[in-house]
């Protein structure tokens, strides 16, 4: 995909940047429908490759209902949260060792340095994120809010309205960088600027249509994107008292 060069220069500067966690900041989203399919086949439940990764990222219950309903079952709360929490097992089980996306360690490491604010904004419970903010290898924890700290997860902005919270900052200071359809939904909802990257399992178009205003190629665009406007690198320290280049 050509970088979406224009869209992006467009924006108006973040105060704060949000990010997803799973196929945004790690390559997690192929064991992710592994094992949402793995949780349906010990259920007795048909689903699909395409049924569950054009839904992985969303409220795993909500995803779980969807796919039973696709099969032709109401199926009851109990049973929707019981998949959602087995296919967060089976997941953390075989999540030994994720891999940072590219770009992904860097730009976090960079944005420390600047007066950006971060945070991680996932569907995925605490439980199930650990290992994977671990893989990213940063000096300092990571403000993290995720499904467990909401009643509804993603489309719904839920998730993001608290993390701007908890950054002390209004949405529309803050941008969300996320890789499904979901992501931009709830970034939309949530009045923050919705930044695509095509890192996971859905196409740019999807993005776009789902409300990003820009589609990057990969976070390393987003990085010297920022340093262009002296937001990060070299060129943020002239903007600080004292600075120096």
């Amino acid at each position: 995909m050509p970088p979406d060069t224009a869209s992006l220069r467009a924006l108006p500067d973040p105060r704060a940047i949000l990010f997803d966690l799973d196929g945004t900041l790690v390559d997690t989203v192929p064991q992710r429908i592994a094992s949402w399919l793995e949780a349906f086949r010990e259920a007795g439940i048909p689903a699909s490759r395409r049924q569950v990764s054009a839904l992985v990222g969303s409220d795993g219950r909500r995803l779980a209902q969807k796919v039973g309903a696709d099969a032709g079952l109401a199926l009851d709360p109990a049973t929707i949260e019981e998949l959602d929490r087995r296919a967060g097992e089976l997941h953390e089980a075989a999540n030994q060792d994720p891999r940072p996306l590219p770009g992904a360690a860097q730009l976090l490491r960079a944005l420390a340095a600047t007066d950006i604010r971060t945070a991680i904004a996932t569907s995925s419970r605490a439980e199930q994120v650990r290992t994977s903010v671990d893989a990213l290898g940063l000096e300092r924890p990571p403000l993290v809010v995720d499904g467990s700290h909401v009643r509804h997860a993603k489309p719904a902005p839920d998730l993001l309205l608290l993390g701007a919270r908890r950054l002390q900052l209004l949405p529309r200071s803050c941008w969300y960088v996320g890789d499904a359809a979901w992501d931009m939904l709830a970034a939309r909802d949530a009045g923050m600027v919705a930044i695509g990257v095509p890192s996971g399992a859905v196409s740019v178009a999807t993005l776009r249509r789902a409300g990003a205003a820009a589609v990057v190629g990969d976070l390393g665009q987003l990085q010297r994107e920022l340093e262009r406007r002296g937001l990060m690198g070299a060129r943020t320290a002239l903007r600080r008292p004292g600075g120096s280049a």
